[in-house]
Order: structure tokens, then C-alpha cells, then sequence
């Protein structure tokens, strides 16, 4: 009538787990898939600027500089250091004050195709006149179809 609780051949003591040699890999899984998701849905949020359709060019391209600043010339004549709106007056001291007046600072400026050439010129003498010398026009590179059409 008695049953024996204890297994056979264990001695009465309490039996020793092996220690795990596998790892799982499944909430690894899990957090790297989270992610993934997280970068692809703030990828394109991390794209700003400002909205500026540059005329094309056929020019050799530029060395990017990452720590270069960005002044952009909008259809309407708005100027943005960055993102950040600014008058014609106060472009250099602006410069000045994140560059710390360094004239080897290089500024690139982005001018709207449909913007007034004086308009994008007057931000660079801007520029000119506060020490910066290298001051470099941003295009877009000609489309192969418009190349062709515009050889002809």
C-alpha cells in the first residue's frame, strides 16, 4: 500500500540539474526583429532639409564634407542656414557664430532652378564679404534621357 515518493537509485538526496550549454536564441530573435522595424519606420524621417528643386548640371562632384554647413535659396527667395530661416543681414554672422569664424569652413548653397540667379548670388557675396572663401554651388547631376536630348 505504501508507495515510494522518492525515485529509485537516488539515495534519498535531491537529484543535481546539469547546467544548460544552449543558448536561446529566440528573444534575441525577437528584439533584433523590433529593431528593424523601429529603423525602418524613423529611416526616412531622419531625411530633412528643405524642399528645393536644384537645376541640373554636368560638373564633376565634390568631396563630402559632413561637417559642412548648407545654405539653401528657396523659389521664393527665402534663405535657410540648415533649417533654420535667416535674413540676407544676418547669413555671415549666423555662419560666424556655429563655425566660430573659421574662413576654412566650407559652405555649400542650394539654390532653387527657378529662383533668381541674383538672389542665390547675393547669399554667396554674403558669405564672401564675412571671410568665407569656400563657398561651393550644389546640382543635380543631368538626367541621361535630358543629356541626350540637350547634346542634340
Amino acid at each position: 500500500m505504501g508507495a515510494s515518493l522518492q525515485p529509485r537509485g537516488s539515495g534519498g538526496g535531491r537529484r543535481r540539474r546539469q547546467p544548460m550549454s544552449d543558448i536561446n536564441v529566440t528573444p534575441l530573435v525577437d528584439v533584433m526583429l523590433v529593431l528593424l522595424v523601429i529603423f525602418m519606420v524613423t529611416a526616412p524621417l531622419l531625411v530633412t532639409g528643405v524642399d528645393v528643386e536644384l537645376p541640373r548640371a554636368a560638373s564633376p562632384s565634390l568631396d563630402q564634407d559632413n561637417t559642412a554647413l548648407t545654405v539653401t535659396v528657396q523659389a521664393d527667395g527665402a534663405l535657410f542656414l540648415n533649417q533654420t530661416e535667416v535674413p540676407l543681414e544676418s547669413l555671415a554672422a549666423r555662419v560666424d557664430a556655429i563655425t566660430g569664424a573659421n574662413p576654412e569652413a566650407r559652405v555649400y548653397v542650394r539654390g532653387d532652378a527657378g529662383v533668381p540667379y541674383g538672389r542665390v548670388m547675393a547669399a554667396m557675396g554674403a558669405l564672401y564679404d564675412g571671410g568665407y572663401r569656400r563657398v561651393a554651388l550644389i546640382t543635380q547631376p543631368p538626367s541621361t534621357a535630358g543629356g541626350a536630348a540637350a547634346a542634340q
